[in-house]
């Protein structure tokens, strides 16, 4: 009888990075990076672009950009504008963030 090969060790979750200065959250990995961009507006925050490199689409990041950059917004008081479709998406399914959108 064969002994079943074991599977790989899944590769660890990526870790965002908030670039306050690009005013961003970021994934990167080699020459790849994977964004979610927001802007101050008069008193809130828009978070306008999503955006995955080709080479990690389906893996989750976007999720794990979102969810890392409206754990950052909850700490910091943000009330959040979700400009983004993704992002908008993402609270709609999420409803545990749907206190910080606003219009």
């Amino acid at each position: 009888m064969k002994t079943p090969t074991p599977s790989p060790a899944p590769a660890p979750a990526p870790v965002p990075v908030h670039n306050e200065a690009e005013q961003r959250f970021e994934v990167r990995e080699g020459d790849l990076v994977a964004v979610m961009d927001y802007a101050p507006v008069d008193g809130r925050v828009a978070f306008t672009h999503t955006f995955v490199p080709d080479a990690w689409r389906g893996r989750g990041i976007a999720a794990i950009l979102v969810r890392a950059a409206l754990d950052e917004a909850r700490r910091r008081g943000w009330r959040v504008i979700p400009q983004c479709s993704y992002v908008a998406v993402f609270i709609s399914r999420h409803p545990e963030y749907a206190d910080l959108a606003v219009s």
